[in-house]
């Protein structure tokens, strides 16, 4: 083989490597990313805890309102 046909490809392949290179950082430097953001960067937020009367309220709004719906079907 002649080494400088091989060593003429090898350059003529890295520039074409550079090329891909230089694409991809041009697109990455465009601060846009598309698609779901990685695992560590979710911002996870806490939610509030009930208190127990809000829960007694709650569970007294939801009986009544159940009760609502059985009185509906039963009259129909």
């Amino acid at each position: 083989m002649d080494t400088n046909r091989i060593l003429g490809e090898l350059r003529a392949q890295r520039e074409r490597i550079d090329q891909a290179i230089s694409a991809l950082e041009a697109v990455n430097s465009t601060g846009r990313r598309r698609g779901r953001p990685p695992r560590a960067a979710a911002i996870h937020r806490r939610r509030g805890r009930m208190s127990a009367a809000a829960r007694r309220k709650l569970s007294r709004l939801l009986k009544q309102r159940w009760a609502e719906g059985k009185m509906k079907r039963k009259a129909a």
